[in-house]
């Protein structure tokens, strides 16, 4: 229940902010900038230093219920670990890892793997995995999800890397059930505490609203 209930909020939001700050105190600032901006599913990666305590302080102080905070460039079941027990809600990597699944089937915790083909996607749902990251998304494009939708259904499938303004309604015809956004929010910004995030990050927001009717 808890596994589905997460999937279904970060659907309902559907764009998913990919956070990679330079320090701690970086990733913090940039993330509420993007809450502020409307963007309520956060992914940190764990190229940020220190990501598990960014995890830990978001998970404990942003009380917005809407809020999904999730663990990035997740590279083995070690890290996954260390991330969920800190408060992550959802698992990402940037490639698919059957170790990582199982860590996160024993917790309850969506993982998204990172797929480039039919076949590591069809590897990845058999050992549970209902959403899986397109990556990189840039290099796939938005037809990819409608090829792979004919023989497969069943599977979600959200983009990630060169998700842009231009490209977000193509994404979204095709089938996405979410997105990941990074540089594309911090575009300009000197630092995470840079308010032109909040700008970047109200307009997705504003053209997903538009998209969606």
């Amino acid at each position: 229940m808890k596994k589905m209930q997460t999937l279904n909020r970060l659907h309902d939001n559907y764009l998913v902010a990919v956070v990679r700050g330079k320090s701690k105190a970086d990733a913090i600032a940039a993330v509420e900038h993007m809450i502020d901006g409307g963007i309520y599913n956060i992914e940190i990666t764990f190229t940020t230093p220190q990501a598990e305590e960014v995890i830990q302080h978001l998970s404990q102080y942003v009380i917005d219920e809407n809020v999904v905070i999730g663990a990035g460039t997740v590279l083995d079941s070690t890290t996954a670990r260390l991330a969920i027990l800190n408060g992550a809600e959802y698992v990402v990597s940037p490639h698919f890892d059957p170790e990582i699944a199982k860590m996160c089937n024993r917790y309850a915790v969506p993982y998204l793997p990172g797929c480039g083909s039919v076949t590591e996607i069809v590897q990845a749902m058999e050992t549970g995995v209902d959403l899986v990251k397109l990556f990189p998304g840039d290099l796939l494009g938005a037809n990819f999800i409608k090829n792979v939708h004919g023989p497969i259904p069943q599977i979600e499938l959200m983009p990630s890397g060169g998700v842009s303004l231009d490209n977000l309604e193509d994404w979204y015809r095709k089938g996405a059930f979410a997105v990941g956004i990074g540089s594309a929010l911090m575009k300009n910004a000197k630092d995470g505490n840079d308010s032109v995030i909040k700008e970047n990050t109200e307009k997705f927001v504003g053209k997903f609203k538009t998209i969606r009717g």
